[in-house]
């Protein structure tokens, strides 16, 4: 309490006035609502955030002391950990800097992670990879542990915008793993009048021909027939129908520390100029 130290317990359970009972050593400390999480107070964040916390590890600083029933209760703010927290990234993270984050929710538009203390940003559906996805939970399960991009810090409205394409590899990190001739598992992701995007990995799809084995999000091995860099093309034939993968596979980094300057998803010599991302201060 005195040095203002930022501590983790568990989350023990939630009473019927959202107040938080934690574990913190040999005493069970108090959370009371408008503490437990940024944004309550101001009826900016909705109390499932703090519901959801039960079972589960929690920062907080102790900020007081009372007594219950010949008891000592620590008095605990989660919401001033988060703020500590939050004063420090918008502080000292600059675009473009690599950090880990934990999953914690997934929506239709995007995944939402802890960046540290519970402090939670939102990587949108459109950055979780290049070959497009039709749900985050084709990539992330909640709980995954996962690396992502600052894409840009907002002082004014004290927000962390993320981005995670970039740590999944460029179009020649990733083409680098096939040759022609390789027969191998991809996923289908998208379906045109002259063939189907076929994803091998998250960064990078083929075309293959059609093939009555193919339906959208189905799986199926397909056989390479030529990888043209200068045209960042992959040519694929499908081989056979494949069944469904019950979590999503582990995702593979190229990068997993330091800072980005500029990223550039096509190969030199292509002649298309591919995706690029730029972070600047």
């Amino acid at each position: 309490m005195t040095t203002g130290a930022i501590l983790e317990g568990i989350a023990l359970s939630c009473d019927a006035k959202h107040d938080l009972t934690v574990s913190l050593g040999p005493f069970t400390g108090r959370i009371p609502r408008e503490e437990a999480a940024l944004g309550i107070a101001e009826g900016e964040t909705r109390d499932i955030a703090i519901l959801s916390r039960v079972g589960k590890p929690v920062c907080f600083t102790v900020e007081g002391l009372e007594g219950q029933d010949g008891r000592l209760v620590p008095l605990l703010s989660r919401r001033r950990a988060q703020q500590m927290a939050l004063e420090h990234m918008l502080a000292h993270w600059r675009p473009g800097q690599i950090i880990p984050a934990v999953v914690t929710h997934l929506e239709p538009f995007g995944a939402f992670v802890d960046i540290g203390c519970g402090v939670v940003s939102l990587i949108g559906i459109e950055n979780i990879s290049v070959a497009r996805i039709p749900h985050p939970q084709a990539r992330f399960s909640v709980g995954d542990a996962i690396y992502a991009v600052v894409q840009d810090l907002d002082l004014t409205h004290r927000r962390i915008y993320l981005t995670h394409k970039e740590l999944l590899g460029t179009w020649q990190e990733n083409a680098g793993q096939f040759h022609a001739g390789m027969t191998v598992p991809g996923v289908v992701r998208g379906m045109k009048e002259y063939g189907a995007f076929v994803e091998l990995t998250p960064n990078l799809s083929g075309l293959a021909e059609h093939s009555p084995l193919l339906q959208e999000g189905g799986r199926v091995s397909v056989y390479i027939k030529a990888i043209l860099p200068e045209r960042m093309k992959i040519k694929l034939l499908v081989i056979d129908a494949l069944p469904p993968l019950s979590t999503p596979e582990p995702l593979r980094y190229f990068l997993t520390q330091g800072r980005i300057d500029k990223w550039k998803y096509a190969p030199p010599g292509c002649r298309k100029v591919g995706m690029e991302s730029i972070f600047s201060d």
